[in-house]
């Protein structure tokens, strides 16, 4: 018989086993687990890439990026990865619930096009890393689409030209493209344009007679040239002015002027489109799109949309320094939603620029006049198929004038989405939309924004998960207390307008991780309560419950700071920061202002000088003891907003 000590003994040495293996579990769940790694498809200047991962539950791990062009030894430093992950988005009214997937997403901004770059990722976590800890890829950037330079090339002459001609001619875009006839015989395309050819189209206007059955331009009753040939990157299809004048399609009404959802590899330019509800319809969700969309150069005045595709698997784009001009108000800034004392601004124009799907550019447009300016695809649910994604977005450099509703909208985003150093001036309701992003990062970055009367800046509603800003000059309060999840401000400006008693900012914050910090923010004159606050208590990582009746008002940076960690390194400041620019005048909300009149650069003796945080890939060459908060590092030149070669800067007239 064995003595009770030994029994003991034994019960002892199983609750240590069960201690042990319950120990070791707990550890095993916060080390991070490396999983798939994924890159992006690349644009222009920008690469993205997504690393899956499972464990971490305490949030820690951390990935470092470098990155160096190809023949070089010098490694740079990048922004760290995202860590995304269990947000959770969700919209009552349509039945939409989404919870982030566990992994790091991020971008390497600012490259060169068509330019191989090595990149590294180190997983790192003190807890350990189960798997592959490093990544090492080589990623080529993407190259502007040019023509093929052994193409056949074809006019088009408006109908009835009767000046000498370059052969061989057509009557019209459709026979050169497709070689059909009119009335039924207008499907007919026996002789359909190449891959590699050049469509030349002369001075002239376009314009068809819809309720003509054999109208030349062979488009009846609807009005739409309907295009499907698939070209190839190497010899695309080329259909762009001649030169010799303004090559002008009028679109007489009709609603659709060009239907490309079957087409790839078409580029569009030096074109004039006008009077139409849609110039380009490039995709439907669920059904089809076009891929590898080149739209640049042209001009679209007095239409509904200008080029829109909410297809998934569309993917490619380039749509670049074109002038994009809707049909609503011109002289006074009236929004849809709060517009009193008038009346909600009609839809007569929806937006400039609308696109789903992965790798896209848009950057250098000049939009003024619609709805909203330049959107990616509300959409919903992403779908499970990476290709399918709403992935590797870049929108940059556009410059942006009188919106009803706002000027950029990330909304449907799921990683890797670009809002970087666009200028929007006048607008309705909001500046920049996230409603909602699933996951991130969604980056806004080194944007100008001036004149959103209704005082919400950031539009961050639906509950968006993962949202950096860094570097805006935002002249307009933003006060939104909608919670929103794992996001990342720093060296912006927030700029009070002098609407009595309108808090500056808020942090509305569903996640104990979302931080913000070195940031200047100018109050409003007596506003006894300029900063708003709600986040997770009692410890908690995360809340989604927090509404109105949670918010905390803070009558100082200095109480803010105290109360919650945020801001340690704030500053207050006021329009003395700029070298000439003073607020919107809060007693005209319905004015319209104009960006050649407005002066967004930084007095070098101003006290936002020196007061931000140094960011790898977005801040590393500025000037003094430290980066400057705002846009504008002061001393550099401002980027070019829309159309590069544009003379004339009212473009919108």
């Amino acid at each position: 018989m064995k003595p009770e000590n030994s029994s003991l003994g034994s019960i002892l040495s199983v609750h240590l086993c069960v201690f042990f293996i319950f120990f070791s579990t707990l550890h095993a769940q916060d080390a991070v687990i490396s999983g798939e790694f994924i890159v992006e498809p690349p644009t222009l200047l920008n690469l993205g890439f997504e690393w899956k991962i499972s464990g971490d539950e305490n949030r820690n791990a951390q990935v470092a990026v470098s990155y160096r062009k190809s023949g070089s030894s010098d490694w740079l430093p990048g922004m760290p990865l995202l860590r995304i992950g269990g947000e959770k988005i969700f919209r009552e009214a349509e039945q939409l619930a989404y919870t982030v997937p566990h992994q790091f997403s991020g971008s390497i901004l600012d490259l060169e096009p068509g330019t191989t770059y090595t990149c590294r990722f180190e997983l790192k976590d003190p807890e350990g890393v189960s798997g592959t800890a490093i990544r090492e890829v080589a990623v080529k950037t993407r190259t502007v689409p040019k023509a093929y330079e052994k193409g056949r090339t074809l006019h088009v002459y408006p109908p009835g030209f009767k000046g000498e001609k370059e052969e061989p001619s057509f009557e019209g875009l459709k026979k050169a493209y497709y070689g059909s006839g009119l009335g039924d015989w207008s499907v007919v395309s026996e002789k359909t344009v190449q891959p590699g050819d050049v469509i030349l189209v002369h001075a002239g206007t376009y314009k068809a007679d819809l309720l003509d059955y054999v109208d030349p331009h062979g488009i009846p009753f609807d009005g739409t040239y309907v295009l499907n040939v698939k070209a190839t990157e190497e010899k695309p299809i080329v259909i762009k002015g001649a030169g010799d004048g303004a090559a002008i399609f009028d679109g007489n009404g009709a609603h659709r002027l060009f239907d490309v959802m079957g087409t790839q590899h078409h580029i569009f330019e030096n074109l004039t489109f006008r009077n139409t509800d849609i110039v380009f319809s490039a995709g439907t969700k669920g059904v089809v799109g076009a891929s590898n969309l080149t739209i640049r150069n042209c001009r679209m005045e007095a239409v509904g949309i200008g080029v829109i595709s909410e297809f998934a698997g569309s993917r490619n784009f380039y749509v670049a320094d074109n002038v994009i001009l809707g049909r609503d108000p011109r002289n006074h800034l009236v929004g849809w939603a709060n517009p009193d004392p008038y009346p909600p601004s009609p839809l007569k124009s929806y937006m400039g620029i609308k696109v789903y799907g992965s790798g896209h550019v848009i950057c250098h447009n000049a939009v003024a006049f619609f709805h909203d300016g330049i959107n990616v695809s509300t959409y919903g649910t992403p779908e499970d198929p990476q290709d399918l994604k709403a992935v590797s977005i870049d929108i940059y450099n556009n410059d942006l004038h009188l919106m009803i509703d706002d000027f950029i909208e990330a909304d449907g985003g799921v990683y890797n989405i670009r809002v970087l150093r666009n200028r929007g001036v006048n607008a309705g309701q909001c500046a920049l939309s996230a409603q909602p992003v699933f996951g991130g990062p969604a980056y806004f970055i080194r944007n100008v924004l001036y004149h959103i009367p209704n005082g919400f800046a950031l539009k961050f509603m639906s509950k968006p998960a993962g949202l950096v800003v860094y570097h805006n000059t935002i002249v307009a309060e933003n006060r939104n207390t909608q919670t929103f999840s794992n996001a990342h401000f720093r060296n912006n400006l927030f700029m009070g307008t002098n609407v009595a008693g309108r808090p500056v900012n808020a942090f509305p914050f569903a996640t104990a991780y979302s931080t913000s910090d070195y940031n200047g923010y100018r109050p409003n004159p007596g506003a006894d309560n300029p900063f708003l606050y709600l986040g997770p208590g009692d410890n908690k990582v995360y809340d989604y419950e927090l509404g109105p009746e949670d918010v905390q008002a803070f009558s100082s940076l200095k109480s803010l700071q105290a109360a919650t960690g945020l801001e340690a390194n704030g500053v207050l400041l006021d329009y003395e920061v700029f070298r000439e620019l003073n607020a919107p005048d809060p007693n005209d909300p319905h004015g319209v202002y104009h960006a050649e009149d407005l002066n967004f650069t930084l007095d070098p003796k101003g006290a936002a000088i020196d007061k931000g945080i140094l960011i790898p890939n977005i801040n590393d060459r500025y000037r003094g003891n430290a980066p400057d908060l705002g846009a504008l590092e002061a001393g550099e030149t401002p980027p070019v907003y829309g159309p590069r070669g544009l003379k004339d800067p009212v473009w919108y007239r």
